[in-house]
């Protein structure tokens, strides 16, 4: 163990003050003590004249009660009181201090004997049961810190959480932990710790405990599996060194989980990046064959034709156009899913007209619902909305898809759009088998697919999800009320316009 050398850290007088205000009370103690035997010597030899047996038997009581309170010296001091008080008072000849029985001599030294040694023991057994007290207190402690480590939130800083329930758990004043992969020093506590950022990193490095008595402030080295990876700074505990050592171990347990979680995390975030760009790869392919066919139909049956009539040749060519465009929309929405999952969702929000919005969703979606009865409903008194067009446009014919795919080839879907509490509610319903209730809070998950329909309806998971985002970006909410074998209906909620600010 190593002292702080006293040029490296700043003497605060608190020590000094502690020792005075020991010693001070130590004094009022053994003040206390004399006049405690003297108060009995007054009763016994003034008040209540008894026997020198029961003097003698009234000191012993007096002295384990002391000596089971307060300590081992001021049972002492009692002792050697009550000899003086018991040879004066009530050994003859009484009043001087010579002893002129020589038995009386025996009972003086037996009396000294004994209330010395059992004034020792009861203050041993006070002791021991202080200690093991404390040792249970210290346990309690170390406990209650390993279940809050298991519930540490990996979301937050993780090592200033520790250091804060260590200091909160344990009471010290002042709390410092270093954690040498980060080279970050955290704090916590009431009061300033004397001990700085140079000397924690000198205790890592070194593996050495360092020590400021007067300050009451310890350094230890965290090492785990002999390795140091950081350090502890308490100040103010009253821990002992096997405490002190189990809750540096807790702590690199700690700290090692933590690096654990956080390289668990970039792995699954790795994996998951991987499997989004395998999925997005798969449904791109798979979305972008239908137009690419019908583009490559046209344009064959255009070259195949050595003279077209005028017709024809403008059918072929608005199949080339519609498909062109419905490919270049793909490709945008390939770009926006990839950013929303990369986090880089960016809105440039306007004024938007609900009726509007989803005349043009219609309209870029013609072929996919070419065969589909469409009903729309828009009330006449619809506010305007404050939304990105492109990415709520974007949401919504994720939904429309959705139910495309999900409902019986010429069943119709209804789009819906009312006014709620300072919202537009737009919803689209459809006419498919339903979503059982089990269900209903996973279909929002990145990548999940119904268990019975995901045999057979091509797609990649990603699209409510994306919608969710959307929707999430703008203050909005999405949700879906559905009945098994009674179709589906998906509404998302937008902020809304209010008449005041429109007037």
């Amino acid at each position: 163990m190593v002292s702080f050398p006293s040029s490296e850290f700043a003497r605060a007088p608190a020590g000094h003050e502690i020792l005075s205000s020991r010693i001070g009370l130590t004094a009022l103690r053994l003040i206390a003590v004399l006049a405690l035997i003297a108060a009995i010597t007054f009763l016994c030899f003034r008040l209540i004249p008894v026997n020198a047996t029961t003097v003698a038997f009234a000191y012993l009581v007096t002295i384990l009660v002391i000596a089971t309170g307060w300590g081992f010296w001021e049972a002492l001091t009692a002792s050697l009181g009550a000899v003086v008080c018991f040879n004066f008072f009530f050994l003859p000849p009484v009043g001087t201090f010579h002893i002129a029985d020589p038995q009386n001599w025996v009972a003086l030294f037996a009396f000294l004997v004994t209330s010395t040694v059992a004034s020792q023991l009861s203050a041993w057994a006070r002791q021991r049961t202080r200690e093991a007290l404390h040792r249970q207190e210290e346990l309690e402690s170390l406990y209650a810190l390993s279940r809050a480590i298991l519930l540490t939130d990996t979301s937050q800083t993780p090592a200033a959480q520790i250091a804060h329930r260590i200091q909160e758990i344990f009471g010290f004043s002042a709390l410092a932990l270093y954690d040498s992969s980060t080279d970050q020093v955290h704090r916590s506590g009431k009061e300033e710790l004397p001990a700085p950022d140079d000397q924690l990193k000198q205790a890592a490095s070194l593996g050495t405990v360092l020590t400021d008595e007067p300050n009451r402030t310890v350094v230890i080295p965290v090492r785990l599996g002999g390795h140091v990876i950081g350090s502890l700074a308490v100040r103010g505990g009253a821990l002992s060194d096997t405490a002190l050592q189990a809750l540096s171990n807790l702590v690199a347990i700690a700290l090692e989980k933590v690096r654990s979680q956080e390289a668990a995390n970039r792995a699954e975030a790795a994996r998951q990046s991987e499997e989004l760009k395998s999925t997005l790869l798969d449904s791109i392919a798979h979305e972008f064959k239908t137009p690419l066919t019908s583009i490559k139909a046209a344009a064959t049956a255009l070259l195949s034709t050595p003279t077209p009539n005028q017709d024809e040749q403008r059918e072929l060519l608005t199949v080339v156009d519609e498909e062109a465009d419905r490919l270049g929309r793909l490709v945008t929405e390939a770009i926006q899913m990839a950013r929303i999952e990369a986090g880089k969702v960016k809105l440039n929000a306007a004024l938007c007209s609900v009726a509007s919005l989803i005349q043009g969703i219609l309209q870029q979606m013609k072929s996919v619902l070419e065969g589909r009865s469409i009903r729309v409903s828009i009330a006449d008194d619809m506010p305007l909305i404050i939304a990105d067009e492109e990415l709520m446009g974007l949401a919504i014919r994720q939904l429309l898809d959705n139910a495309v795919k999900y409902s019986p080839p010429g069943s119709p879907i209804a789009i819906g759009a009312e006014k709620g509490e300072g919202s537009v509610i737009i919803s689209v319903s459809d006419q498919g088998p339903g979503i059982p209730e089990r269900e209903q809070s996973r279909i929002f998950q990145k990548f999940y697919r119904r268990t019975d329909t995901h045999r057979h309806v091509t797609g990649s998971g990603m699209g409510l999800a994306i919608s969710l985002e959307i929707v999430r970006a703008h203050g909005g909410e999405i949700w879906v009320e559905s009945v098994p074998g009674q179709g589906s209906k998906f509404c998302i909620s937008v902020p809304c316009v209010s008449e005041e600010m429109t007037a």
